[in-house]
């Protein structure tokens, strides 16, 4: 038995169900599993709590996953919509689904979405304990710690498989933070929370302070930390500025001590990025948290497009797993306008899944490069099923075909195609 392993029962426990399928749907051997958890580059996410579950790996060499997120706000808040939305975006393919709902009953959304989703959950307990607090028109800065600590262990309880635990941000990193020359300050909510928190109370951190209580809260339930990016550039000229590169120094130290405990953690990581800096971010981040597996929103590559920023971040995620992300979060049309509907959320997925193709078609990775060799196969013999077959997304093979769907050609090209021209038979 690993010294890691022996730590934790509820994963021993998981992998004692499901190694096995895991192994072969990775295309990985059992033990080259065992061993990178054990090293902690790898995690499995999930909770015994969670009825139902299919639990996953993250990490390279597995497959690269992608996350969807759904959730209320103040201003649109309908569980049936999520309902929907959390069906569209697993049938569109995703591997995890996090509820970063702000508004109604958040147990309520919590629990059902729970019942209903057979991947791994997500969520951000801060954003419950604010909800509390700012629905009652109170501060942030009356928030106590316990009521932090609570949040996260009934969530565990209940079935949650990761957390996003802005642990690593300090009251140093928040002052960082916050200075004016930071070009957007700080954009996550969640660490925009405790910042306020630390700055108004003079305080660190309690995620920070109380790390141990947060692990020994975890561990039962084999709840994988992710941690969060608070302090990530919002826009792409803060980059690797100081407030950026203190948090991440501290993630990688407190990812050492959860690993000794036997909690698993996943680091996250930018943000907004320019191209030409996405390769040294994310193998200096890599580097400074030990190679946990990373998790990534984007990176965004540009500030100015709105309304196709899954476009913009998928850029950034391919060159991104290329370089050494794990686990890429999707992005939508609607982000930094409007909260995604089911379009949003299905063409979100689909970009992230472009994105994490395209990085390991570049990584060589036996299984794309496969389903690359499918795709020109079939295209060679205009054989339009074994194009479905092969394609991320067969629904849109179908639907753009479907007007001329009895012709061998497409209709782009008709007597002109240039597969058919250089035909002897």
């Amino acid at each position: 038995m690993s010294s890691f392993l022996s730590k934790n029962a509820a994963l021993r426990g998981l992998l004692d169900q499901h190694l096995g399928s895991l192994a072969a749907e990775e295309g990985l051997s059992p033990e080259s599993i065992i061993s990178a958890i054990e090293a902690g580059t790898m995690v499995l996410l999930g909770n015994p709590a969670h009825p139902g579950l299919k639990p996953i790996l993250v990490g390279q060499p597995a497959r690269i996953k992608v996350n969807a997120n759904i959730g209320t706000s103040p201003l649109s808040s309908c569980m049936e919509t999520e309902r929907r939305k959390l069906k569209a975006v697993i049938e569109a393919g995703t591997d995890t689904v996090m509820d970063l709902s702000i508004a109604g009953d958040l147990d309520a959304i919590r629990q059902s979405l729970l019942a209903d989703c057979p991947l791994p959950l997500g969520t951000v307990p801060m954003y419950a304990v604010g909800q509390h607090i700012l629905d009652a028109s109170r501060e942030i800065s009356s928030m106590s710690p316990d009521q932090l600590f609570e949040e996260i262990e009934k969530q565990a309880k209940q079935g949650v498989d990761y957390v996003t635990v802005h642990c690593g941000l300090s009251r140093r990193g928040a002052e960082l933070g916050s200075r004016p020359e930071r070009a957007m300050g700080i954009v996550s909510r969640g660490g925009s929370m405790l910042a306020r928190w630390m700055l108004d109370n003079d305080r660190e951190n309690p995620l920070l302070e109380y790390f141990d209580r947060l692990l020994d809260i975890c561990l039962p339930y084999n709840v994988t930390l992710s941690l969060g990016d608070g302090l990530r550039p919002g826009a792409g000229v803060d980059a690797g500025d100081a407030a950026q590169w203190e948090e991440v120094i501290n993630l990688g130290l407190l990812a050492a001590r959860a690993h000794d405990r036997g909690v698993q953690c996943m680091i996250e990581g930018p943000g907004h990025v320019p191209l030409h800096q996405v390769r040294t971010q994310i193998q200096g981040i890599k580097r400074l948290t030990n190679g946990a597996p990373l998790y990534v929103l984007g990176p965004l590559c540009c500030d100015s497009a709105p309304g196709y920023d899954h476009i913009a971040g998928a850029i950034g995620g391919a060159l991104g797993v290329e370089a050494g992300v794990d686990f890429l979060c999707y992005l939508t049309p609607a982000e930094h306008l409007t909260l995604p509907d089911e379009a949003d959320a299905r063409a979100g997925v689909m970009a992230s899944r472009v994105a994490a193709h395209t990085g390991e078609v570049a990584l060589g990775t036996p299984r794309a490069v496969t389903r690359e060799a499918a795709m020109n196969a079939a295209r060679k013999a205009l054989d339009w099923d074994g194009m479905a077959r092969a394609a991320l997304d067969p629904t849109q093979v179908e639907k753009r075909r479907e007007p001329h769907k009895k012709e061998e050609v497409c209709a782009m090209c008709g007597k002109f195609c240039a597969v058919k021209m250089l035909r002897r038979d």
